[in-house]
């Protein structure tokens, strides 16, 4: 692993359980996304794969986060591979695009987003069905 890699990481975070974590990688998934949050609450965690900040952020979330997958369901979206479904989140959903970035979709609509330091996975539970 070189320097950079240990520093700001690679493309996809070391400590994404598969299955814990859906990964958007295509708009057609928008479509699912939206439809899913009518049953449960989505998150989506926007993620820049080369800022350490955004490392933090989300290092810090996965240590937080405890919500059984049941409750609500996770998203990832590596925002350097797949910027073009941020910007159709920012437009779908009616938020300013940032990273990193947590949304959360209840019921078709953007309930809650927050960025930086103030993602915070505790809140989330507030956004319980």
């Amino acid at each position: 692993m070189s320097f950079l890699d240990k520093l700001f990481g690679n493309n996809k975070p070391q400590s994404m359980p598969d299955v814990f974590w859906n990964e958007l990688e295509s708009l057609e998934q928008l479509k699912d996304v939206e439809a899913e949050s009518f049953e449960k609450p989505i998150v989506i965690f926007k993620h820049s794969t080369r800022c350490s900040i955004s490392r933090m952020a989300w290092n810090q979330f996965q240590k937080e986060f405890t919500i059984p997958d049941d409750k609500m369901s996770l998203y990832y979206l590596d925002l350097l591979v797949y910027r073009e479904i941020s910007n159709a989140i920012a437009e779908r959903f009616g938020i300013i695009h940032q990273s990193p970035q947590i949304i959360v979709i209840k019921d078709g609509k953007a309930i809650f987003d927050t960025s930086h330091e103030s993602i915070d996975a505790k809140k989330l539970e507030q956004y319980l069905n």
